[in-house]
């Protein structure tokens, strides 16, 4: 990731009998974080809790949050965040008749950048 800064110095008097501040720093981050997701179980009983570990990072801003997503259909379905490492969430399965459960962890950086970690599928045995 090629990282852009900008050095910024300003002077300024204050009214009341002056004063100096001066300020530097990196103000440019527009790049995305990186994020990915996994879990230690390889199938999980519909009805039941699959267990989501996600490692975030960002070179930049840090990771303000990580959010977990079940997809459901047509719809990914926001389940809640984590705000601190290691990013982890409890994922409920439901007893609906699907053979597999696919989530996705986003984080989010403290520039309001974000990025999805790829699609984990695990099989959900009845």
């Amino acid at each position: 990731m090629k990282r852009f800064a900008t050095l910024a110095a300003t002077l300024l008097l204050a009214g009341c009998g002056g004063g100096l501040y001066l300020g530097w720093g990196d103000y440019d981050d527009d790049g995305a974080p990186s994020v990915s997701i996994t879990t230690a179980q390889t199938s999980v009983v519909a009805g039941g809790t699959l267990r989501v570990v996600a490692a975030a990072s960002d070179d930049d801003s840090g990771i303000d949050e990580v959010a977990f997503y079940r997809v459901d259909g047509a719809t990914d379905t926001r389940l809640g965040s984590d705000g601190s490492a290691p990013y982890e969430w409890n994922v409920p399965v439901p007893a609906d008749g699907r053979t597999t459960v696919s989530v996705f962890a986003r984080a989010r950086d403290g520039a309001g950048n974000t990025a999805n970690s790829s699609l984990l599928t695990i099989a959900v045995t009845p």
